[in-house]
């Protein structure tokens, strides 16, 4: 739980400092829905070595968004009853528009760091993840984008080797 609380501060200090170097009055913050299809890498009570999964993947999002960068703090909820592994992941990422144009599709390359907590059956392991995402996203409205985006997160835990997930998001900009 310790490390938890110390993540969750760790992102909020990285974010608060990204928005520092800017007017906020330029930035506009939102908040977001995803779901995808992610595949994970980690251990099983019946199957020791990295065992593979897919299912789908739910999450929630909030952040702040300007012409040239998005930061985003997401938490993600991973649980596959055929394979018994359950993954949440507490995030914060920094994405790129890699175009400089004013047009309602906007391409991104981004990185991510977080936590990330695995369970099985009698297993259980905790630790950090990092990576990277690459994706789009297209502005449908003057108030809402949609995101289409692949994210790769490696972990730190014992148990737990990584995640690669397909994810669809919409975001409401206020």
């Amino acid at each position: 739980m310790v490390k938890k609380i110390v993540v969750a501060l760790l992102c909020a200090a990285l974010g608060s400092s990204l928005y520092a170097r800017g007017d906020m009055s330029e930035s506009r913050t939102f908040i977001g829905l995803e779901v995808g299809y992610s595949e994970v890498q980690g251990d099983t009570f019946y199957d020791i070595g990295y065992t593979g999964d897919s299912d789908i993947e739910f999450g929630a999002r909030i952040g702040a968004q300007k012409d040239d960068w998005r930061t985003t703090f997401i938490f993600d909820y991973y649980d596959s009853t055929d394979n018994d592994q359950n993954v949440e992941t507490l995030l914060m990422t920094v994405d790129y528009f890699v175009l400089d144009n004013a047009s309602a599709f906007k391409p991104y390359i981004g990185v991510n760091v977080g936590y990330a907590n695995y369970e099985s059956t009698f297993i259980e392991d905790s630790g950090w993840v990092y990576g990277g995402q690459a994706g789009f996203l297209i502005d449908v409205a003057d108030m809402v984008n949609l995101d289409l985006s692949y994210r790769y997160s490696l972990s730190s835990a014992d148990v737990f080797d990584h995640k690669g997930s397909i994810f669809f998001g919409a975001n409401y900009l206020f």
